[in-house]
């Protein structure tokens, strides 16, 4: 299925289940005004890199909040973090900025798979690192089998490790369910095993006990999260691989080995439009809780990876141009994605939120993937501005989604910003 359909049909009607919500706080609107922006910001790289809070973060925050600790804007975490729990997620958030973060404030890569109820009774393959199995139960998923279950079951499968091969030939395995579909969370701490059995899983049509018969085609659904090739921790080289560096090998083996295209069913995570969508639901209901009555117009995506952060803001805000426009295809005329174009709105835009957002304007900080600044050799800074282009296979390359609406240093300085275009104090 095409990366747009999948992506944007999923999940009909389902934003009302989103969760508890976080408890109100009352009045500490500037002036008795209530905001009428919101802020999407990326975690690593803005707030934190690796475990350590950048120093600018609780600076940011402190803006953001009233003398209670309590934030005056509505304010979402969008990583494309996906290996640990939502809760997590926030307890980490809240000990790094020094006030408390709900879970609910938090979309990390795999968040919006709850829209995907058409794949929760189904048998899912999950692959990645950290709790997958515990996520996808979170996420509505009633049947998963780990990398690890299916590697156990089927030993013979797995033969990169040497250390790892069986010494006597395995009994036949039974009972282990046929497989309908791959989740993919997260890059994994075994790329080889993973590659391996997940080839083995979709040239089986999900029974990679049996003998290989013609190479079903399509193949079972896949569904990703993140696509970011890089990003950025405490090493002194400037980005790290990420899952979207594991999804490059997955496809080219997969065209290797069958000379076709590997299809994903959905991709999520940035710079998708379901999940920047996701986050504007989620942040109408935080201000619609917090009992502030003006509409949220404007939302500031701030972030320091151009391909994920600014590629996904500015394509969201087309996506925003075209519904003001009544255009049911959400975004197509202006999207880039290589894909064919979704013909309905599954998030129901007008049902579920209100639609007043009009912009989601971008802003790239220098702390992380990107750097401004001369110290940056002259080709890694071609990398950096994606002159080198850095997306997924799926998503075409248009320059002028990758120019950020502002750039500037720190995250702090995003939020002084925003609040002086705001008029905001």
């Amino acid at each position: 299925m095409a990366l747009g359909s999948g992506c944007l049909r999923a999940g009909r009607g389902l934003l009302r289940a989103a969760g508890p919500r976080p408890p109100p706080a009352r009045g500490h609107c500037a002036g008795g005004r209530p905001p009428a922006f919101g802020f999407l910001f990326d975690v690593d790289g803005v707030l934190v890199r690796g475990s350590q809070a950048v120093p600018a973060a609780r600076r940011a925050f402190q803006r953001l909040s009233d003398g209670g600790g309590r934030l005056r804007v509505p304010v979402v975490f969008l990583t494309n973090a996906g290996n640990c729990l939502r809760s997590a997620k926030a307890q980490e958030l809240s000990q790094a900025l020094g006030l408390q973060v709900a879970p609910e404030q938090v979309i990390l890569s795999h968040s919006p798979l709850r829209l995907f109820s058409q794949f929760h009774q189904k048998c899912m393959l999950v692959a990645g690192q950290g709790p997958v199995e515990e996520n996808a139960l979170n996420l509505g998923f009633k049947h998963v089998v780990t990398m690890e279950a299916l590697r156990k079951a089927y030993p013979l499968l797995d033969m990169v490790d040497q250390s790892r091969r069986p010494k006597e030939l395995p009994p036949p395995t039974t009972g282990f369910p046929t497989i309908e579909g791959v989740i993919l969370f997260g890059e994994p701490v075994r790329w080889e095993t993973s590659l391996q059995l997940i080839i083995d899983v979709l040239l089986s049509n999900g029974n990679p006990g049996a003998e290989l018969q013609d190479i079903p085609y399509p193949h079972l659904p896949v569904l990703a999260c993140n696509m970011d090739l890089l990003w950025m921790a405490e090493a002194k080289m400037p980005s790290r691989f990420g899952h979207g560096t594991f999804l490059l090998c997955l496809e080219n083996i997969y065209k290797k080995v069958t000379g076709r295209e590997l299809k994903y069913e959905a991709l999520i995570g940035k710079p998708s439009t379901v999940t920047y969508r996701y986050a504007e639901y989620l942040i109408q209901q935080q201000a619609e809780k917090q009992g502030w009555k003006s509409p949220i117009r404007r939302l500031y995506a701030v972030g320091d990876n151009p391909m994920s952060d600014v590629y996904g803001a500015n394509l969201y805000n087309n996506y925003l141009k075209s519904a003001h426009q009544n255009q049911v295809q959400a975004g197509v005329k202006r999207s880039p994605q290589a894909a064919s174009p979704p013909t309905e709105d599954p998030l129901q835009l007008r049902k579920d939120c209100n639609n007043s957002v009009e912009s989601c304007e971008s802003i790239l900080v220098c702390t992380g993937v990107y750097r401004h600044n001369a110290d940056v050799p002259s080709k890694m800074k071609e990398c950096m501005t994606e002159t080198v282009f850095h997306g997924h296979r799926d998503f075409c390359f248009d320059p002028s989604l990758v120019e950020a609406s502002y750039i500037v240093q720190d995250v702090n300085d995003a939020v002084q910003l925003a609040f002086k275009k705001e008029n905001w104090s």
